[in-house]
């Protein structure tokens, strides 16, 4: 009689055993470094699941969350000596991977501009922060002005400049150099005027100021002065000092301003002999046809920023100033570095006869920032992008020709 023998019981559970034991330690190295059940659950449908858990757990510790590629793992298993510089390693991989897993991180030049979180003050020293921009509705019909092409215009790379003067020049007198730059001795740099001090903006509804004549007023926390501040306290931000003229020249007598403000810019220059830039802050006056003013704007983050424009002078009037063309040169530069940025920011460059006492250095301009329908804190944000554009192109102890290379 022919017996079949049957297996062992104890082979069977031997074997049942086995593979109960293998497959925890398939559930255990594949989600070694799992910090939840979603992100174990993936963990075991991915390749090399139980390699890369069982390396990790060899070359950092199982609970380490640090992703480890098969090939980088088993080559630093391999060599005693990457072996003994592995956190090292590990670490110089985890920044790579971050700075390659995702779109790039905002550009913190325009998280600097907007509004920053509220901070409780210190102690041993009271700081005063800035306004923070609230960007309401201030009522008046906004468009982004911008060249539908470059007929009746001088153009430079983006930079697009209206020659309304009689002064007559071409795109080859930018070869990305100008004469601007920041002096070598001790003291503020930067030097920053308002002509027509009293210009002001449409605020939103509350936020009313009183009128010393249309869209103007001697308050100046609502006009131009209020966005010289914020300008100034850019700039200070970068190391770059400031002095910053408050006086409205335009008040109470319009007539005359720019001789009044010429005689504050000399005084200034004479007592500090640092400075390099001028800055005569200005706001435009836009309207159509029919005399309905607008504002100009350009998105930034989401948000309004009021457009600039610069406004540049030169001998054409009759009065001495041989040397515009190296203000102008420095406006186009300035003005590229903006758009690099921020495409529709800028209107164009204009030149015209009058000097606007821009003679006074070639590190003059006269800037338009917004109009008057625009809100003052679309102005206050245009001024945080002018300041750091000043700043990046002319960094401490550089040199002008240099400058707009960088």
């Amino acid at each position: 009689m022919t017996i079949r023998r049957r297996p062992h019981p104890r082979w069977g559970q031997r074997a049942a055993a086995l593979l109960a034991g293998c497959a925890v330690l398939y559930v255990v190295a594949a989600t070694a470094a799992s910090t939840d059940l979603s992100s174990a659950w993936r963990a075991l449908g991915e390749k090399n699941a139980v390699a890369l858990g069982l390396l990790r757990g060899q070359l950092e510790g199982l609970w380490s969350s640090g992703p480890l590629p098969l090939h980088m793992a088993l080559a630093i298993g391999q060599s005693p000596t990457l072996l003994s510089g592995q956190e090292a390693v590990m670490a110089l991989w985890r920044t790579e991977e971050e700075d390659d897993s995702g779109p790039p991180a905002p550009d913190t030049e325009i998280e600097n501009v907007l509004p920053p979180e509220p901070t409780a003050p210190v102690p041993e020293e009271s700081v005063e922060a800035p306004t923070p921009l609230i960007f309401a509705d201030n009522g008046v019909q906004a468009r982004t002005l911008a060249p539908a092409s470059p007929d009746g215009y001088v153009v430079t790379g983006d930079v697009y400049i209206s020659n309304r003067s009689s002064r007559s020049f071409d795109e080859t007198l930018f070869d990305g150099t100008f004469a601007a730059a920041l002096s070598e001795e001790e003291g503020p740099k930067v030097l920053i005027v308002h002509t027509h001090g009293s210009e002001a903006y449409t605020m939103p509804a509350g936020q009313e100021y009183e009128p010393s004549g249309d869209s103007r007023t001697t308050d100046c926390a609502y006009n131009v002065v209020r966005v010289g501040d914020e300008l100034a306290r850019t700039l200070e931000e970068a190391g770059i000092g400031v002095v910053h003229d408050p006086t409205l020249h335009d008040y109470p007598e319009y007539s005359g301003a720019y001789g009044r403000s010429l005689a504050a810019v000399e005084t200034a220059m004479a007592e500090y002999p640092s400075l390099s830039l001028v800055l005569d802050i200005h706001r435009d006056a836009i309207s159509d046809v029919d005399g309905t003013p607008y504002k100009v704007v350009s998105s930034v983050a989401g948000v309004n920023a009021a457009q600039m424009s610069f406004i540049i002078g030169t001998d054409g009037g009759g009065l001495e100033h041989g040397g515009w063309q190296e203000n102008l040169k420095l406006a186009a530069a300035l003005q590229q570095r903006l758009l690099d940025r921020f495409p529709s920011l800028m209107r164009p460059i204009s030149v015209r006869d009058s000097r606007y006492n821009q003679h006074v250095s070639p590190g003059a301009l006269l800037v338009e920032m917004g109009a008057a329908g625009n809100s003052l804190d679309e102005a206050l944000l245009s001024a945080r992008l002018l300041g750091q554009a000043i700043a990046r192109t002319f960094p401490a102890g550089n040199e002008g020709a240099q400058a707009s290379e960088n």
